[in-house]
């Protein structure tokens, strides 16, 4: 468990093609607190820095940017045959895996790299455009954790 009365959220990143420069910035309450330019290998994420005292709504954004047309091949037939993506897994707070509570409640925010409307639709756990996926909880965390689960 967490000391000082702060809430850790640790998760891990990676890609699936380290050629393409995708990068990922991680923002909490809207304050940038991880940026990497270019994911070329699993990273972990760690954070610890919510107050969990106060009776509070935080929102955790984990952002991909630097996708290009040119990281996604298509075929003739019009399918994806290969394609740069960003991952996010193994998702905890304060040691407590919640992965799948993470996907239930994150909300994927993108665009399609700028060629249709702005969208807001599950997050399945992998970023393919350009975009956010964005998680709201509250504080006190283990009150969050026991509505949610």
């Amino acid at each position: 468990m967490n000391s000082a009365n702060t809430v850790s959220v640790d998760f891990d990143i990676d890609t699936t093609d380290a050629s393409a420069k995708l990068g990922v910035r991680v923002l909490v309450d809207h304050q940038v607190v991880y940026e990497n330019s270019h994911v070329t290998e699993t990273c972990h994420f760690s954070y610890n820095g919510i107050n969990d005292d106060e009776d509070q709504e935080h929102e955790l954004i984990i952002e991909l940017f630097g996708k290009l047309p040119g990281h996604t091949v298509i075929n003739d037939a019009g399918e994806i045959v290969k394609d740069a993506m960003i991952t996010v897994s193994n998702v905890q707070f304060d040691q407590v895996l919640v992965e799948q509570a993470f996907l239930d409640v994150t909300q994927y925010h993108h665009d399609f790299n700028g060629t249709q409307s702005p969208s807001v639709v599950e997050f399945f756990g992998a970023m393919g455009c350009n975009g956010q996926a964005r998680m709201k909880f509250t504080t006190p965390i283990y009150l969050w954790l026991l509505e949610i689960m």
